[in-house]
């Protein structure tokens, strides 16, 4: 798959893999490649194309109060997705279930759920043709092509996603009854469901061609005899060391395979939209008849796809209250410690299974067959306790600024009453303070900043997410096209500018965040690094009176409004907050920007 594929149009049914058509259409010149033979055209030449590439864009106008003015303080309206999943679970051929696990099993054609119209699969999307150039080309003002604005919802995408990762089985009801609860497997009987997403000869490449290093990419793991080792030498994964250990029976991990490999990049980009929450992986490729990892559990949502191979599962429950829905990992566990199993399978080629955080797992390959299979994971220290560790200490330091009670001085005879020598004691005095501390405590929640709390989590969010995935349509009406190109003799060339009738949207729904903090910053992941924490999070700061402008883009997200309709009264701040959002790659335009006149 292209690496430059998009999350919007790589996932088409089998039946239809054209673009739907949209009745709204603009013929748009044939842009300058940057890889064409332009550097090599004389400077005249260059020119007089440039010139008959140029086209005059009809202005579309729009009402200016499209847009009613509103608080950014107050505002309570929340973008939703236009389509609810309200779907039932499709009809299975075979599906047995209990309190503890689901199994399903599927052996005639994939029935498509009813929660979208299409089954989503990983097949190329459509790519805009760019035309050779030479100097003795020609192009007439009628030369071009077909350009449909994009429309897609970035959430509704994500959406389109988890349903192919768990077809038959509908979305809407995993998430009411299997999510965060219990096991859930899907057997499909199809190997090449997944062979798209990663594969041996994939992991071959990608250990010849990247600088892959030994324990910050990959780990060479065994257990046997119930003991559990890692064997990382230092240095570079080369191939001969790595399938060396690995036909001597030590299995394979590979700790960030979304850097090297387009396929998950696309996947987890697409999916993190629909989560609200980092979606990583983890690639496992184990040895014929052995086992890589000791019994554990982990602290996030797992979807095992099985790629390759078989692989021996075995899932047990979480052995008391404490370890249900863990913040942490656990410590490798001895047989004797976990008890009998909640669910038995083997994971073929194709299939799907999914535990939730605190249900211990162990795989083993078997019948001399190998194993390849990408755990997808999210929601790793995303829950209510997260966000009530950002609240609660924010909600005390404003009590304290605002109530005076909470500044008042202590008992003189607190010391008397508590502490380890007087935890067992109980008399009226310490009851009266008890009293206090709880009446206190009763306040802070008047005081609780539950929006700045959450963009906070949200703040998080932008730092560990991915960077998007562009298709070259969506790159045509971004600033990764190819405007502003320099060529010989220092011109440059294609030189766009937004105006007030362009009309902009938000390249993702959750591609930025405003943060009130000291002053009002604009957090965004469109130039985060694919390795986890690899660049400090990059923010734009912002007057206070700008941010209305913000909110327009956010609240009228995935339509496009005309910046002339930025809810802010000063048209050239409309047209800096514009630029300012397009050169990061935080919007996209409707149609491709119009070049500027070379004078």
């Amino acid at each position: 798959m292209d690496p430059s594929v998009s999350a919007f149009a790589v996932y088409q049914s089998k039946k239809n893999n054209k673009q739907k058509p949209n009745n709204k259409k603009r013929k748009v010149k044939k842009p300058v490649s940057r890889n064409g033979s332009a550097k090599n055209m004389k400077e005249n030449a260059l020119k007089e194309l440039s010139l008959k590439l140029k086209r005059k864009q009809k202005k579309l106008k729009e009402s200016k109060n499209i847009v009613k003015k509103k608080s950014l303080k107050k505002k309570k309206s929340k973008q939703v997705i236009r389509n609810e999943m309200n779907g039932q679970a499709p009809n299975m051929e075979s599906c047995s279930s209990n309190n503890n696990q689901i199994t399903v099993e599927q052996t005639t054609k994939i029935p498509k759920p009813p929660i979208v119209e299409e089954i989503p699969e990983l097949v190329p999307a459509p790519k805009i043709e760019k035309p050779e150039v030479d100097s003795a080309c020609s192009c007439s003002s009628s030369d071009g092509f077909e350009f449909t604005p994009v429309t897609t919802h970035s959430k509704e995408e994500g959406l389109k996603v988890f349903t192919w990762m768990l077809t038959p089985f509908d979305p809407n009801e995993f998430l009411k009854e299997i999510w965060e609860k219990k096991p859930l497997h899907i057997a499909r009987k199809k190997p090449d469901y997944y062979k798209d997403v990663i594969s041996t000869p994939v992991i071959d490449n990608m250990l010849r061609t990247e600088n892959i290093q030994f324990t910050k990419n990959i780990d060479i793991t065994s257990y046997v005899d119930g003991k559990r080792e890692t064997h990382n030498p230092e240095g570079r994964a080369n191939p001969h060391l790595v399938w060396d250990f690995y036909l001597n029976g030590c299995s394979i991990r590979l700790l960030n395979p979304q850097t090297y490999v387009p396929q998950l990049h696309l996947l987890n980009a697409t999916l993190q939209e629909f989560f609200n929450s980092f979606v990583g992986a983890n690639a496992y490729l184990t040895p014929p008849d052995s086992q890589g990892f000791a019994p554990h559990y982990d602290d996030i949502e797992a979807f095992i796809l099985q790629t390759e191979g078989k692989k021996h599962w075995r899932i047990y429950k979480p052995r008391d209250e404490s370890e249900i829905l863990p913040r942490v990992p656990s410590k490798n566990f001895d047989e004797s410690e976990i008890g009998e199993p909640v669910l038995e399978v083997v994971l073929e080629a194709g299939d799907m299974l999914y535990f939730p955080r605190g249900y211990i797992h162990q795989g083993v390959t078997i019948d001399g067959e190998h194993s390849l299979h990408v755990t997808i994971s999210m929601y790793q220290k995303h829950a209510w306790a997260d966000l009530l560790e950002k609240m609660i200490p924010a909600a005390l330091q404003i009590a304290i600024n605002e109530n005076i009670e909470f500044r008042e001085g202590l008992p003189l005879d607190i010391y008397d009453h508590f502490g380890l020598v007087h935890s067992d004691t109980n008399t009226p005095r310490k009851a009266e303070m008890e009293e206090i501390v709880k009446r206190l405590f009763n306040k802070i929640k008047d005081y609780l900043p539950i929006d700045e709390a959450v963009d906070q989590m949200n703040k998080k969010f932008q730092q560990d997410a991915l960077p998007p995935v562009l298709s070259d349509f969506e790159k045509a009406v971004t600033v990764f096209g190819d405007s502003d190109v320099m060529i010989e003799n220092g011109k440059v060339t294609n030189r766009v500018e937004i105006g007030l009738d362009t009309r902009i949207r938000l390249l993702r729904k959750n591609i930025l965040r405003i943060v009130s903090e000291e002053r009002i910053k604009l957090y965004y992941y469109a130039e985060n690094s694919l390795e986890y924490h690899g660049t400090e999070l990059p923010f734009l700061e912002i007057e206070e009176d700008l941010a209305p402008a913000i909110e327009t883009l956010i609240t009228t997200y995935p339509e496009y409004v005309s910046v002339e309709n930025l809810d802010i009264p000063s048209d050239s701040d409309k047209i800096q907050i514009s630029d300012a959002l397009w050169s990061r790659g935080l919007i996209m335009t409707e149609y491709p920007l119009e070049t500027i006149d070379d004078e």
